[in-house]
């Protein structure tokens, strides 16, 4: 009574399913946290704004009015302004690391004009790392417990100031 070949039955085959189907479903928050987190800091650039301040031409109110307040003005005096554009990119938790970095200076003369426009990118960019987790210091090294209990003894000793010996408002 068999009209053709027999097909075998899996009674594994729905229990192996769902089990991929939970691990596919498990996995995928875990994926998105790999995901790059995208990140802009400071001026956003438009270039034809950038490219018409021109030098000789443009002062301090033109450039204002065109490109808007500087990101940073010179720290000492007033002749430079700098615009700052900068890309960030990171996984998860990781520290944000710059992938793309505009800085724009715009110099003005005396009379406030405006007297050169230079450019530069994410070459300017220096990564600081402190030495370890302590500030290096000149002088004694010690350690925690000496300075727990390094001025033990020396309260009231003479010559320190303190104590009968040290004089004061007791006479």
């Amino acid at each position: 009574m068999q009209s053709g070949p027999r097909v075998p039955e899996f009674p594994l085959m729905p229990r192996l399913s769902r089990l991929i189907l939970a691990a596919s479903l498990s996995a995928l928050p875990l994926a998105g946290a790999c995901v790059p987190l995208r990140s802009h800091q400071g001026y956003i650039v438009d270039a034809d704004l950038v490219n018409s301040v021109q030098p000789g031409v443009d002062n301090r109110q033109s450039v204002l009015a065109t490109l808007g307040r500087p990101t940073i003005a010179g720290q000492f005096d007033d002749t430079d302004w700098y615009y700052v554009a900068r890309d960030s990119r990171n996984l998860a938790f990781q520290t944000p690391k710059p992938k793309d970095q505009i800085t724009l200076r715009v110099s003005f003369d005396a009379a406030g004009n405006v007297a050169a426009i230079r450019r530069s990118g994410v070459e300017q960019v220096a990564s600081v790392r402190p030495d370890g987790k302590s500030t290096p210091t000149l002088g004694k090294k010690s350690s925690f417990f000496q300075d727990l209990f390094g001025n033990i003894g020396t309260v009231g000793a003479a010559g320190t100031g303190g104590g009968a010996a040290g004089g004061g408002a007791g006479r």
